[in-house]
């Protein structure tokens, strides 16, 4: 399965920008800048920097001492790299059998270089797992 359409390819370090505006903002909007360096464990300046090359790129919205938002592009790239993340995590604690915490971590770095056949693999593979208790495989 090839994609002929050509998406801007992002850094793993802006995909990780915006999933976690996209997380965090499942639970507040507008997101803050302050929340967004908390959960990526970085400094506040380094968000700064971050979202005004987001923003530059069409993908966020962000007001002066405001909060962040994703755009429509950003959301569907933000949206794309979380169920990437939440597919390898499957895979690993379901099929694997990783610790949570640790597929997590894992998750987080190999959601960022998986092609899109891998990604159809994975989605064959997950589906056909029985159900997880207390939740479902996306």
């Amino acid at each position: 399965m090839s994609n002929t359409r050509r998406v801007p390819r992002l850094g793993s370090g802006a995909e990780d920008y915006l999933e976690a505006v996209l997380v965090l903002g499942r639970a507040e909007k507008p997101v803050r800048v302050t929340r967004l360096a908390g959960h990526l464990g970085v400094s506040k300046p380094s968000v700064v920097a971050a979202l005004a090359a987001l923003e530059r790129r069409g993908l966020v919205r962000r007001e002066h001492y405001g909060g962040v938002e994703l755009t429509s592009a950003g959301r569907r790239r933000a949206a794309e790299t979380d169920r990437r993340h939440q597919l390898v995590k499957a895979f690993l604690t379901r099929v694997l059998k990783v610790s949570e915490p640790v597929a997590e971590q894992d998750a987080c770095r190999i959601e960022h270089n998986l092609s899109p056949e891998t990604v159809g693999c994975l989605v064959g593979l997950v589906r056909r797992l029985p159900a997880k208790r207390g939740g479902r495989a996306r």
